[in-house]
C-alpha cells in the first residue's frame, strides 16, 4: 500500500490539517509559506513562528482546511521547494 493511499484512508475530507515548515530564520519565511498556501487553500491564516534554540531556524505552523489528498500532496511538494525551507512536516 502506498503512503498516499494510507493517508487518504486515514483522512476524511474536508478536515483540519496542520503544516509545520522549518526553514532558515529569515523575515520572509512566513510570507513565502503563506503565498504557497493561499494558491491552493485560500483563507485567512495566522501562522505561529517559533525560533530554534540557537535562532538559526524558524518553525512556522499553519492549519488549513484540506479538501483533498491531492491538495495535501501539492502543498507538501511546493512548500518543500521554497529555497529557504529545510523540512515540511
Amino acid at each position: 500500500m502506498t503512503e498516499q493511499a494510507k493517508l487518504k484512508d486515514l483522512l476524511e475530507f474536508p478536515c483540519q490539517l496542520s503544516y509545520k515548515v522549518m526553514g532558515y530564520a529569515k523575515p520572509e519565511l512566513p510570507e513565502l509559506i503563506l503565498a504557497v498556501i493561499q494558491r491552493h487553500a485560500p483563507g485567512d491564516y495566522s501562522p505561529t513562528v517559533r525560533p530554534s534554540g540557537k535562532g538559526t531556524y524558524h518553525a512556522v505552523s499553519v492549519t488549513i482546511t484540506a479538501t483533498s489528498i491531492e491538495q495535501v500532496d501539492i502543498l507538501y511538494k511546493e512548500l518543500g521547494e521554497i529555497d529557504i525551507v529545510r523540512m515540511v512536516l
